[in-house]
């Protein structure tokens, strides 16, 4: 990654009022020397499911979400990395590129469940429903053996994130969404589409990029993640051309007025609320 880049990071993160450095999103072949992933395990394809070649029990016996890793790699500030053998979550293996299509068990378990056998999560009111919407968003596969999510500063010059992640709090992500408007002049810049929340890292926003939209996606929605969350925290996701334009022109933008330092008064206000930051007498 360009050392500018880098350079003015900081600044950027400063006035959007962010602590936690964003994390780059990409595909390599090369295996992170160091990071959280989930323990190896068979993949459970479709067509294993056809042949009754799976055992579920074992499959969710070791369940690990995408979330969880990558949550543990936020707060050592490490590198999270996943792959066709690891990658903890079936719902996870579909959403970042490694098993397509979706097996069935996973979209009944997903939607309504299977009565007797497996209760459902009923994010999704039917199985045709949930498979029409994993049809449609039709992930990228994996054009690499490992998706990696890492903070940006640890990408060396040659390396370049793909997406770029942040994790912050509504009055933050104000200045994101607003300054997203502000570098394409898109009205319909940011979308936040339905997907598990490893969904609206990865799928979504290359799904965009594929269609040839330029589309920050904000996501962080889905129930069974919330805990890998801070309370009240969701992401923000950006192809990284729009990351580039963002950095580059903040100062052009409304962050440099009297409106936004108002705002950042409630931002601090939030970070003493959730003792982020020390409260002096």
């Amino acid at each position: 990654m360009n050392r500018k880049i880098l350079n003015s990071l900081p600044k950027f993160l400063e006035i959007l009022g962010i602590e936690e450095e964003p994390m780059g999103i990409f595909y390599s072949d090369e295996k992170p020397a160091d990071g959280f992933s989930p323990k190896p395990t068979e993949l459970p394809t479709r067509e294993k499911e056809i042949k009754n070649e799976i055992d579920w029990q074992s499959v969710f016996g070791q369940f690990s979400c995408v979330m969880g890793n990558i949550w543990r790699a936020r707060k050592k500030k490490k590198a999270a990395y996943f792959s066709a053998n690891q990658f903890g979550c079936p719902g996870g293996a579909f959403w970042l590129g490694f098993n397509k299509p979706q097996a069935e068990t996973i979209i009944h378990y997903v939607s309504t469940g299977i009565p007797g056998r497996m209760e459902g999560e009923f994010y999704c009111d039917s199985p045709d429903s949930l498979r029409q919407i994993f049809e449609h968003v039709d992930p990228k596969p994996a054009p690499h053996t490992f998706c990696i999510f890492k903070p940006l500063s640890g990408f060396s010059d040659h390396d370049t994130p793909e997406l770029v992640t942040f994790f912050s709090r509504p009055e933050t992500l104000s200045g994101l969404h607003q300054l997203a408007a502000f570098v394409t002049n898109d009205p319909e810049v940011v979308v936040s589409p339905w997907s598990a929340a490893c969904g609206s890292l990865g799928a979504w926003p290359l799904h965009y990029l594929s269609k040839g939209k330029n589309k920050a996606v904000l996501g962080g929605w889905d129930p069974s993640a919330r805990k890998f969350f801070k309370t009240d925290e969701l992401s923000f996701t950006v192809p990284f051309g729009m990351f580039i334009e963002m950095i580059n022109r903040y100062n052009e933008s409304f962050l440099k007025t009297k409106t936004w330092a108002n705002v950042m008064k409630k931002i601090t206000r939030s970070k003493k609320t959730w003792g982020e930051i020390e409260i002096h007498p």
